[in-house]
């Protein structure tokens, strides 16, 4: 019955029940319960859910460059976001919580983020990707809209640093790896590294540019 009221507020009704369960059901309560959860539904789901936020900015918003593109998705598909659509359809209502998770409130912004994701890639799963991007569409559209008119607002380092950030805190560093040509006429190739891990790599005449540059190169591979 429970899981009839979270179809009618999704507008999608599943074939497959125990394919929902999976996508409303968190690590802590499969642990508790030994069973599998959400968490490779949810890998899928953010895949889906940045190929139909892409396949929209191309189609609808042609005016805008790849790389203004490139900055509206990663405003739209982040964990605001994706809270705000949990919220909207009352996702806690239904997730299945283990015992410590239901005693801690920490980590529920980010739990609940997920749960959507989950929630896109079991929609695709039961049926296909047309009904995955109904419900993507109907609940981003707005986000996506809103977004576009700030393209401008936000740097490529600020987007990157919200990006990496959704999950915690990270260590970004960027470091110049090399410069070329003569003083006058120099230019600079800075790399950008997250947690020791590099992502990419930017040129420009100034450092701020290279680093501008290898934000927005890492923000393409992402």
């Amino acid at each position: 019955m429970e899981l009839e009221k979270f179809e009618e507020k999704i507008e999608y009704k599943f074939r497959d029940k125990e394919l929902l369960k999976k996508a409303l059901t968190h690590t802590s309560y499969a642990y508790e319960n030994k069973i599998e959860s959400n968490e490779k539904l949810e890998y899928l789901g953010d895949s889906i859910l940045e190929f139909i936020v892409s396949k929209y900015l191309y189609n609808n918003y042609i005016n805008l460059s790849e790389g203004e593109m490139t900055k509206v998705r990663a405003n739209v598909v982040c964990e605001n976001s994706l809270y705000e659509i949990a919220k909207r359809h009352d996702f806690s209502d239904f997730l299945y919580l283990g015992k410590s998770e239901k005693s801690s409130k920490n980590s529920k912004k980010a739990l609940l983020a997920d749960s959507v994701e989950a929630v896109i890639a079991a929609i695709y799963l039961d049926s296909n990707l047309d009904n995955s991007e109904k419900f993507i569409l109907e609940n981003l559209k707005d986000f996506i809209n809103e977004s576009t008119h700030h393209v401008g607002d936000k740097d490529y380092k600020t987007v990157l640093q919200e990006k990496l950030q959704i999950h915690g805190d990270v260590t970004i560093k960027y470091n110049v790896i090399k410069e070329l040509g003569p003083d006058h006429e120099k230019i600079f190739i800075v790399e950008v590294v997250c947690d020791n891990k590099r992502l990419a790599e930017g040129m420009g005449k100034n450092k701020k540019q290279a680093e501008m540059e290898a934000a927005k190169n890492a923000l393409k591979n992402m």
